[in-house]
């Protein structure tokens, strides 16, 4: 079974990654671009085939791990 987890700053954390490519787009010409928020995108493959129990594991994980979340918040997909 694959998951995938969105992995974002909260709101109201600075995202100094966000701003240095706000700033790039700028001199590249890109003008309008107001705010950029950076994350990141993680793909599990699982052994697990229980939708149910694959969530449940992604979450431990991303709880322990894969997400600091003091400052980020987390999305999971399973399918």
């Amino acid at each position: 079974m694959k998951a995938r987890v969105h992995v974002m700053l909260k709101a109201g954390v600075l995202d100094p990654q966000g701003e240095a490519v706000r700033h790039a787009l700028g001199t590249l010409g890109f003008s309008g671009v107001d705010g950029v928020r950076q994350g990141k995108v993680i793909d599990l493959e699982l052994a697990e085939t229980d939708a149910q129990k694959a969530r449940a594991a992604v979450e431990e994980m991303c709880e322990k791990l894969l997400a600091n979340t003091v400052i980020e918040r987390y999305d999971i997909e399973i399918g």
